[in-house]
């Protein structure tokens, strides 16, 4: 049950890049961002309002620039430079930088499996993004990677938070502060190229109206408060199972939305590289669940 509710924020994620291009083609990045942000985080303030404490804010600033302004702006570059499926399961190296940067930075040593798994993660990514495989945007690529540091990163301070501030009071405000942040990155980008967005107002219809309620409402108001709340709920293992439909969503919504389409190595260098992202978990919920011999005999002693 656990794994299944950690799959509805991760599949409501797994749609954003397949709803933007079908939906909110050639929108600003920066605008897009804005428009996911602020609104979700004033309707979580509305339906509870919280206040930081004085000594919170710069924290809190500093997550909204990583986490939301920044994150959200490079999403949405992903969303309309590479194909949906290829950012899914692009993100799904996450544990691979993650791995890198609490080792080079943490001194903190990974084990065996996660240094195996990483490694054919690796390998598999090369096969799937060659420019032999497929040609790719390097802007689109270049945004992946700058964003897949940027969950390392914020994830690494929101941690150290600890049980510093509630839940909603984090999660509420950095999208605000993020929002914040990128409406006036967008105010700026508009005086430098207003026909953008004159175009995004002149041309706004329905298929737009759906598909930012999608992104706000679902994707953003709803994803990522049910993220935070089970994440004081769930262990690691649950996560990172229910992870699984993020990538499973990329694909699903490309293809129905989008018709993209792929060769068979293809789609299997991406199950693969999805398996290998779950594999040193896998692991670990095998030990964890196995059953102690010398425990189990003690049990049984009267």
């Amino acid at each position: 049950m656990n794994i299944l509710l950690a799959m509805i924020p991760a599949f409501f994620w797994g749609t954003t890049y397949a709803v933007t291009k079908f939906s909110l083609p050639d929108w600003p990045p920066i605008l897009l961002g804005a428009l996911r942000a602020l609104p979700a985080g004033l309707l979580l303030l509305a339906v509870k309002p919280t206040l930081p404490k004085k000594g919170d804010w710069q924290i809190l600033f500093s997550l909204g620039l990583i986490n939301i302004a920044t994150f959200f702006g490079l999403i949405f570059v992903m969303a309309q430079t590479l194909p949906s499926a290829i950012s899914g399961v692009g993100m799904v190296s996450v544990p691979v930088f993650a791995m890198l940067y609490h080792w080079l930075i943490g001194k903190r040593k990974p084990s065996w499996i996660q240094a195996i798994s990483g490694l054919v993660l690796v390998i598999l990514a090369y096969f799937l993004f060659s420019p032999g495989s497929m040609s790719l945007n390097p802007i689109g690529l270049g945004a992946m990677l700058a964003a897949i540091m940027c969950i390392v990163v914020g994830s690494s301070i929101t941690k150290s938070l600890g049980n510093r501030m509630h839940w909603w009071t984090v999660l509420t405000w950095q999208l605000i502060l993020g929002g914040i942040m990128l409406s006036i990155a967008a105010s700026i980008h508009m005086t430098v190229a207003p026909s953008l967005y004159l175009d995004v107002y002149h041309h706004f219809n329905s298929k737009n109206l759906m598909g930012l309620l999608w992104v706000i409402g679902l994707n953003t108001a709803l994803g990522y408060g049910m993220y935070v709340w089970l994440l004081q709920r769930m262990t690691v293992v649950d996560f990172t199972f229910g992870g699984i439909a993020n990538p499973i969503a990329g694909i699903v919504c490309g293809l129905i939305l989008l018709g993209e389409s792929f060769t068979l190595p293809q789609y299997l260098l991406m199950s693969g590289m999805i398996a290998t992202s779950l594999l040193p978990q896998v692991i670990l919920a095998i030990r964890q669940n196995k059953p102690n011999p010398l425990l189990s005999s003690k049990a049984t002693r009267p």
